[in-house]
């Protein structure tokens, strides 16, 4: 093989559109995460006997009496008129530690053991008859792109969340004060910055997806099949089943209400008062530690627990095969376009602007 079928196959490998699926992904996360590393490094490089000389003291037992007599400890650095130290957020503080940091171990370690048995004793959801070789284009790049980079900055707020809510129990005691200083520094600027992109895309990817994840009579029979596990017929699907447009829904509530929670916190200089935000951040660590849990589900789904779902979300197309089984009203519609997939994948929205079953049925 000479040079120029070297270069040729390497060129074939990286086309336009495989580019354009995987750098919307990374291009920003990985630029943030740069001057994520950069905040850290000056967090190493405080100095932390000025730090101390700023740092508002412990409050003790005669601190509390002075609080409940009426005396206030007002922040004077920024000509504030807020009390320091107050009731409402010794409130604040006991619903965090004691309800919701106990609740998000609960929720996303059950999810994990229970996707984890259930992959043990039920195993891969595997296709029932053979692949025909014959493909459907399912999702197009630009829906892919949109996905996978929403997919990207989830998984990152989802990371350095926790490492927020949970991170000093773990590494602080592994690593000591300053690896620490410098991880926090960066997990709350990769968080505090990545947020807003994330809703604004979502809001996108809502509004794309929306005429294929209206809740139709069958998606109530796929709930009651159990997604197909209960019975020895698969439920009918359209191109969304009723799983996906769980997700999409809790993606459309929970998740703008963790994407509104966030904002608040985020700005600051609205002058919401220290209560609102207090509440906000109870209401923003809830529901993102829910959407954490499920996603754990959705990715579990979408990968391992299904044979053929995650060549559909790489590639753009699926096994007709496989369409018939999961997604079979869909694949009615468009049955007739089955055939070979193209070496270089299509640049328009063909595939999801195919019918998807939005008559009622």
């Amino acid at each position: 093989m000479n040079m120029r079928d070297v270069l040729s196959r390497l060129s074939q490998g990286f086309r336009l559109p495989r580019l354009a699926i995987v750098l919307p992904g990374i291009a920003l996360p990985g630029l943030l995460l740069l001057v994520a590393l950069a905040f850290g490094s000056a967090a190493l490089a405080a100095d932390p006997n000025a730090e101390i000389a700023v740092a508002v003291p412990a409050a003790d037992a005669d601190t509390w009496r002075q609080v409940k007599d009426g005396e206030s400890f007002i922040d004077t650095r920024h000509d504030s008129t807020y009390s320091l130290i107050n009731q409402s957020g010794e409130t604040w503080r006991q619903w965090r530690n004691k309800w919701v940091s106990p609740f998000g171990l609960v929720a996303v370690g059950g999810m994990l053991v229970m996707i984890t048995i259930f992959y043990l004793i039920v195993g891969r959801s595997q296709l029932d008859e053979p692949r025909t070789g014959r493909k459907l284009l399912r999702w197009s790049v630009l829906s892919r792109a949109l996905h996978w980079t929403l997919a990207t900055l989830f998984l990152i707020l989802a990371l350095t969340g926790l490492n927020i809510l949970y991170g000093k129990f773990v590494f602080k005691p592994l690593f000591g004060d300053a690896v620490w200083a410098a991880m926090i520094s960066g997990t709350k600027f990769l968080h505090n910055y990545i947020g807003p992109f994330f809703g604004i895309l979502l809001i996108f990817v809502l509004a794309k997806f929306l005429k294929h994840n209206w809740i139709k009579r069958h998606d109530i029979e796929w709930f009651k099949q159990g997604g197909g596990m209960i019975g020895d017929k698969h439920p009918d699907a359209g191109f969304a089943n009723g799983g996906e447009k769980a997700w999409f829904w809790m993606l459309a509530t929970a998740g703008m209400v963790v994407f509104a929670s966030g904002l608040v916190l985020d700005f600051p200089n609205f002058d919401q008062s220290r209560d609102t935000m207090q509440w906000a951040n109870i209401i923003h660590a809830v529901g993102a530690l829910i959407l954490t849990a499920v996603s754990f589900g959705h990715i579990y789904i979408g990968t391992l627990g299904t044979e053929g779902a995650l060549e559909g979300m790489t590639t753009g197309y699926v096994d007709e095969t496989w369409a018939k089984q999961h997604h079979n009203l869909w694949y009615e519609e468009v049955k007739d376009q089955a055939g070979e997939a193209p070496a270089a994948q299509p640049h328009d929205d063909q595939a999801d602007s195919a019918p998807s079953s939005s008559s009622p049925s």
